[in-house]
């Protein structure tokens, strides 16, 4: 038995457009081509896969077979891939990046992520996004090796990487202390010094960059956690008190299932963020895109 042929790029399309228009006469009319061409073209198709597609004595109309139907819905993929193809290759002579990658704060607000994200899908549907999410130092850390391109890190003191990194203020997120209701620091106003007689739970650098310091740490007592999710849950449970990014414990807030602390020193924080990248590799057009968008959604 012979294997099938390899069908033309053409073929393809004259099949999808007989098939989206409903017949061989206005698949000609929308190619502008002789019907004559449209019939020889399907007839060709068919006979390199050695499959009929059409049943065309079931109706006035050309009906897909069931092989047909299995070879349109490929065809549309095929067509599909080709022009992505094409619009990343017209992307690339335009200097527009292939590829972002990104790398985020944790402490960044999830409604600034979903912003910035979806305006980037609508803007450069061509260009793949892989996105990244640490915490201190580990963001700066990325872009320094350059397995980030673009990162969204926190305060100087965490993301300073010399004269390798250019830096640009991108706002802030407001740090909050908050316990479970029943802990003892969340009955009421407490003295100043109070929180250093009880565990803290606090988020750690897995960098080498920041690593062994300690950033807003009041206790003698700690727990560290590599997560903010599962300090987020551990604070929920009642294992201590700590500072989270307020957006992120709004609702924990509104429903009672934290309490945001008392406590004179301090009762807040303001945690600065800076859209970093390498003096070696300034930004494309994709990366200009989300520095900007960073910066609208702090004004």
């Amino acid at each position: 038995m012979n294997e099938p042929g390899a069908p033309t790029l053409d073929q393809l399309n004259v099949l999808l457009a007989v098939v989206e228009t409903g017949g061989f006469a206005s698949a000609a009319r929308r190619l502008n081509r002789a019907n004559s061409v449209i019939s020889y073209a399907i007839a060709n198709l068919e006979a390199q896969l050695g499959l009929v597609l059409f049943d065309r004595d079931a109706a006035k109309r050309p009906v897909l077979t069931e092989a047909g139907k299995v070879v349109v819905a490929q065809a549309r993929v095929i067509a599909g891939d080709v022009a992505s193809l094409r619009a990343k290759a017209k992307g690339l002579t335009q200097g527009l990046e292939a590829e972002v990658n990104l790398v985020l704060d944790v402490m960044l607000p999830t409604a600034r992520v979903v912003d910035a994200l979806r305006a980037f899908r609508e803007t450069f549907p061509t260009v793949t996004l892989r996105l990244h999410v640490e915490g201190l130092g580990a963001v700066t850390q990325m872009v320094l090796d350059r397995a980030a391109t673009l990162g969204v890190a926190g305060p100087l003191e965490v993301v300073h990487g010399g004269d390798e990194l250019d830096y640009i203020a991108v706002g802030s997120t407001r740090l909050i202390p908050v316990a479970a209701p029943d802990h003892p620091l969340a009955q009421g106003p407490n003295a100043p010094g109070a929180g250093r007689s009880h565990t803290q739970l606090v988020l750690t650098d897995r960098s080498r960059l920041t690593q062994g310091r300690d950033f807003a740490v009041a206790s003698a007592h700690t727990w560290r956690l590599a997560d903010l999710g599962a300090k987020h849950l551990l604070l929920k449970e009642g294992f201590g008190w700590g500072n989270m990014p307020e957006p992120m414990v709004r609702d924990d807030l509104a429903a009672g299932r934290l309490t945001r602390l008392d406590m004179p020193d301090p009762k807040e924080a303001i945690y600065p963020l800076h859209a970093v990248y390498r003096t070696d590799t300034p930004p494309g057009p994709a990366t200009a895109f989300l520095i900007e968008r960073f910066r609208g959604q702090a004004g």
